[in-house]
């Protein structure tokens, strides 16, 4: 359905060194989806991603407010080891999530998911290498390609892509479809068995 996301207001970061797969798959995939898709930066773009495709904010994240958004994508890449550095994306993320929007993050993303405090008592999973950071954090991870838990969204790199983008359009449908739906914790059935996620590159 092309138009599952009509109406939806969704949020994607940006900061130099994004992965440029993590980045642009979901962006595109959201507006195909019919959400309107607007790029929040940390007001130093424009930024270029790992294999060099630049990308220009809509606006910065000390002008928005995460609660003003229904959902905020976080790529990955070593951008959010950059977005980390300016207070106002980490609040951002941190309105998003405390106000009950859809909050996803892939591969490094969840970095952000850490320093905004919102992995305490959440089931997240992210690239391999962050493991410790978001354990430290208060999170339980586990080694899935996606997991949704009270719509904080995570996957653990670009191969699970495809199921991060349609976990974030099912949470938002079903919010759409009961706009007082309490959400309520679980892994999506969207899922592969545990295994060695070594063999892919740190996005």
């Amino acid at each position: 359905m092309p138009n599952e996301l009509t109406g939806k207001h969704i949020a994607i970061m940006v900061e130099k060194l994004y992965d440029d797969r993590e980045f642009w798959y979901p962006y595109l995939r959201m507006k195909e989806a019919g959400a309107e898709v607007t790029i929040v930066g940390s007001g130093k773009g424009p930024y270029a991603g790992k294999a060099g495709i630049e990308a220009t904010e809509d606006v910065s994240a000390d002008q928005v407010n995460g609660a003003d958004f229904d959902a905020v994508i976080i790529p990955g890449g070593y951008s959010p080891d950059h977005m980390r550095r300016t207070p106002a994306m980490v609040e951002f993320v941190r309105q998003a999530g405390q106000t009950g929007r859809v909050v996803a993050a892939v591969c490094h993303g969840p970095w952000m998911l850490a320093s905004a405090g919102l992995c305490k008592g959440r089931t997240v999973t992210g690239f391999f290498s962050i493991k410790d950071d978001l354990i430290n954090a208060g999170a339980e991870y586990v080694d899935m390609e996606v997991v949704n838990d009270r719509g904080v969204i995570t996957s653990r790199n670009p191969n699970d892509l495809p199921a991060f983008c349609r976990t974030i359009i099912e949470e938002l449908s079903k919010v759409l479809a009961c706009p007082n739906l309490m959400k309520t914790s679980a892994f999506h059935p969207h899922q592969t068995p545990t295994g060695n996620p070594q063999g892919v590159s740190p996005s």
